[in-house]
């Protein structure tokens, strides 16, 4: 397993720590709510929304945006220390195309939207470029 791979694995074992809930409706609201020893209405004001049908409470935003940051500052830290393009960031874009089917596609928007890049900053960074073009490459290579 390579480097990027390891990181994303241990964040996403850190993120499912994380007092998150999950409701898709009234019912699972209600069983997310009493399971964290809140009552369904009058308490409702003790969560927040975070999207995609997921809650937590009030008090824990800060643990889950200290979370995030942190993660992201992770990434960007080892982004950053590959000087050439040829190992974390190589691994990364590997492991996101594969992720997104660039091999059947051949269609990269999807990595880089969950990479949270656009091909302008990519080919503008040429550690980046290099890695990107090698991933593509080998994926490639891989499929024929």
């Amino acid at each position: 397993m390579n480097d990027y791979q390891k990181m994303r694995n241990r964040q996403q074992r850190e993120f499912n720590m994380l007092p998150l809930g999950f409701a898709f409706n009234r019912k699972q609201f209600n069983e997310m709510m009493r399971g964290w020893g809140l009552h369904p209405e009058r308490d409702v004001k003790e969560v927040t929304c975070i999207g995609n049908g997921g809650y937590i409470q009030k008090k824990d935003v800060e643990l889950l945006r200290q979370t995030s940051a942190r993660h992201k500052e992770e990434l960007a830290a080892a982004i950053e220390s590959d000087t050439t393009g040829d190992g974390f960031i190589f691994q990364m874009f590997y492991r996101e195309l594969k992720n997104h089917e660039y091999g059947y596609t051949g269609d990269a928007d999807d990595t880089l939207d969950a990479l949270n890049y656009t091909m302008e900053q990519v080919q503008s960074d040429q550690r980046l470029y290099r890695g990107f073009q090698q991933a593509c490459k080998k994926i490639m290579e891989e499929e024929t």
